[in-house]
This record gives C-alpha cells, sequence and structure tokens, in this order.
C-alpha cells in the first residue's frame, strides 16, 4: 500500500478543491497518483508540492495554460516568464483603474460622455442665466459633436466659450426662449434673426460656433445631424432656424441645408 493521502484531504492542505486538483490532472499539469490496493488515489509529499506549485502560479495571475512549462523551467526562462504576467497583470490593473475612473464618471452624470472642462461649461451656462432646458439641449448636442467630430471638438469649446462670455447672447437666449412659443408668421422672428445674423457676423470668433465644426467635416450629414439633435423644434423655432441660416448664407457664409 502506498502512504499518502486521499484527493480530499491532499485538496484540503493544499487549499483548493477536489474540482480544481481534477481540473489540474486534467490538463496535465499535476500527474494523477498510482491507486493503492484499495483503489484509492493516494498523494505523497511530492504531489502535495506540485499542487502547491501550480495552485501558487495560479494564485499570482499565470494562466493555466502557461504554467505547465514553467515547473520544468530553468530560472532564467522562469523568471522571464514571470516578467511577462505581471506585464499582463499591470495592465489588467490600468484597464480596471479606468473601469472604476468611468463609474464614478457614470455616477456623477455628465462626466462619463463629457470631458471635465464641457461640463464646467454647461455649469456656467447656469450661472449665466440659460434655462436648464438650454443646459440639457447644449449638453446633448455636445455629447453628440464629440462622437462625430472628436479631431474638431476642443476647438469648439473654445469657441463657445468665447460666446458664453458675450453678455449679448444671454440676452438672446431670453428672447429666443420666447419666440419659441409665437406664430411661425410672427414679424418678430424676421428681427430676431436679423439681430442674431447682425451679431455673430460682427464676431468671426463668435460665428466659428456655427460654422468652424461643420466646415472640417466629410460630409453637411453630420453637420445636420448635431444641428438638429433634440426635441422637436416648435414651428416658430423652425422659421428662425431657416431665417437666421438665409441671413448667414446670404452673406456668404456656407452653411449646410437639411
Amino acid at each position: 500500500m502506498r502512504n499518502g493521502v486521499t484527493i480530499g484531504q491532499a485538496a484540503a492542505f493544499v487549499g483548493i478543491t477536489i474540482k480544481t486538483v481534477r481540473h489540474y490532472h486534467k490538463l496535465g499539469l499535476v500527474p494523477e497518483p498510482e491507486r493503492d490496493g484499495s483503489g484509492y488515489r493516494r498523494y505523497g509529499s511530492d504531489d502535495l508540492l506540485k499542487l502547491v506549485r501550480v495552485r501558487t502560479l495560479a494564485a499570482a495571475g499565470v494562466p493555466l495554460a502557461e504554467i505547465g512549462p514553467l515547473l520544468d523551467a530553468d530560472p532564467a526562462l522562469f523568471k522571464s516568464a514571470l516578467a511577462g504576467v505581471e506585464k499582463q497583470i499591470d495592465d489588467r490593473i490600468a484597464e480596471l483603474v479606468e473601469r472604476r475612473a468611468m463609474l464614478h464618471r457614470l455616477a456623477d452624470g455628465d462626466r462619463a460622455l463629457l470631458p471635465d472642462r464641457a461640463v464646467e461649461l454647461l455649469g456656467r451656462m447656469l450661472d449665466a442665466g440659460y434655462s436648464e432646458e438650454e443646459v440639457r439641449s447644449t449638453r446633448d448636442g455636445w455629447v453628440l459633436a464629440r462622437a462625430l467630430v472628436p479631431d474638431d471638438f476642443d476647438g469648439y469649446l473654445d469657441q463657445f466659450e468665447h460666446a458664453l462670455n458675450d453678455p449679448w447672447l444671454t440676452a438672446l437666449s431670453r428672447r429666443v426662449a420666447e419666440a419659441a412659443t409665437w406664430d411661425p408668421h410672427d414679424p418678430r422672428l424676421d428681427k430676431l434673426a436679423a439681430d442674431a445674423a447682425d451679431h455673430y457676423l460682427s464676431d468671426p470668433e463668435l460665428l466659428k460656433t456655427v460654422t468652424g465644426m461643420q466646415a472640417r467635416t466629410d460630409t453637411a450629414a453630420r453637420y445636420t445631424m448635431i444641428a438638429r439633435h433634440g426635441d422637436e423644434p416648435t414651428p416658430a423655432m423652425t422659421r428662425l432656424s431657416e431665417l437666421f441660416e438665409g441671413r448667414l448664407r446670404a452673406a456668404g457664409i456656407r452653411i449646410p441645408r437639411a
């Protein structure tokens, strides 16, 4: 009869399950001991040592498929292999850290989809007197813009910040909000569109908030999707947009049509 312990005892001594021991056997990492006269497999000290080595490497992050060659590797190869595993672990840690940061941004709402600077500008909009609905619409447009024209997004924020520093635009936003409920044929819409167009045309940096992004896109479709995002506009808002863009086109400004 061979001296040793049963598979259950071996698993308990090493700190793994019987199922894991059998999985190691199946993968060829640890040979199965011979059965004794009673038909039981008995695990000796050498078997336990092999189980401990495999368990330790696996716990350190070495993939089971890569453990076999390491068990008989010379010190130099063993060290090199472990360095590769360490690199994989570092990459995994970095990935998990980024996922955790994403969870934090999700908990913080807008920061999951927009950079910190954009979120700060949205806060400044509220401070400047823009309504929550206007801020929400702007936020949604930015999320779309960042996805469709990512290379131009930082420049667009520069242009928007310039516009945000213009008190006249804050007053304009109040007038536009009031105009949303007007009749689409109200003559006041023509005056509002003319005032807005004249002001934009007088400030090249401000005008870029309308033209800068779409001028570098490959098709007018991207600009249209950004400009027309959000809830269905009221007839007055649709008319105001048409009048405003029409005046810019008449001044020679290229704006794609929907």
